[in-house]
């Protein structure tokens, strides 16, 4: 049985990522649209002109999830298809994903998952497909192992400098994003069931990142090795503290630190921090 894994560019992973597997992987990227200009979320991407875009313009910038037929056009090649895509209650990718689906001869040859989240969660969805698929368990063992994987054993915190696109876009209410931007409060928010929370608030991104750790820590549910990803737009000093910060306290099997790509810096902006990571 041949697989390939295709996942949405809100996943921050380059296309060669499972090269060194023999697992098939490739990327459908979403677009951002600054004042009339569209900037592609593909490899080519000059992130920092498209933030410098941004900030120079006033009004509304929005994004656009991959379409049907770009799904579509990934699938070949491979007997069964995984699709994993941002969280379908922060666009429509996931739709988007089921409707290529429907498009095969037979859509039962395609598993397309939530990842009720973005970025770095969506990596350890790949990982964890890859490490199922090495097993050489059944397509449909897969499927109802990965399920249960993305409800149960994956979590989300990040840390924003600014709330703006976010705010514009209705992913968090402008009450909020109000709230984030005065007195140098910065929430530390999480992804729960697909949706944006604020857990807690802290005055100073320092003390935001030791809160934020302080959380991950709460949510650790054993004590067996486990996978995180620190992923981080323009912030590589505070990523790296942050994950020496976590290797101190906690026992991870592994701590990546990853730049975004794309669509995740348009959310998170400059100096954003968005922790994945095992339960």
């Amino acid at each position: 049985m041949k697989y390939k894994i295709i996942a949405d560019s809100s996943c921050d992973l380059k296309k060669d990522y499972l090269k060194k597997t023999g697992v098939d992987f490739s990327i459908a990227p979403l677009t951002i649209n600054v004042n009339g200009e569209d900037f592609v979320d593909d490899e080519k991407l000059d992130i920092k002109q498209m933030l410098n875009s941004m900030n120079a313009f006033k009004g509304k910038s929005t994004s656009t999830c991959p379409s049907p037929t770009q799904f579509f056009d990934e699938m070949h090649g491979a007997d069964k298809y995984f699709i994993i895509t941002i969280s379908s209650k922060l666009s429509g990718s996931f739709n988007s994903a089921n409707v290529a689906k429907g498009m095969l001869l037979n859509p039962d040859d395609a598993f397309v998952i939530d990842s009720k989240s973005t970025s770095g969660t969506m990596i350890l969805i790949v990982d964890k497909l890859v490490e199922l698929i090495n097993k050489n368990i059944s397509y449909e063992e897969i499927c109802k192992e990965i399920h249960e994987y993305v409800k149960t054993r994956i979590e989300l915190y990040f840390v924003l400098d600014k709330f703006d696109n976010l705010a514009k876009n209705g992913r968090v209410s402008v009450a909020q994003a109000l709230i984030a931007s005065a007195l140098s409060i910065k929430p530390i928010c999480v992804a729960n069931d697909g949706e944006i929370k604020f857990a807690k608030k802290a005055i100073g991104i320092k003390w935001a990142l030791k809160v934020l750790v302080k959380e991950i820590g709460l949510k650790l549910k054993t004590i067996f090795s486990k996978s995180c990803i620190i992923s981080h737009c323009f912030n590589v000093k505070i990523a790296e503290d942050l994950e020496k910060e976590m290797k101190e306290k906690y026992d991870f099997k592994s701590i990546r630190t990853i730049p975004m790509r794309g669509l995740c810096s348009f959310y998170a902006l400059e100096k954003g921090i968005i922790v994945s990571f095992e339960n």
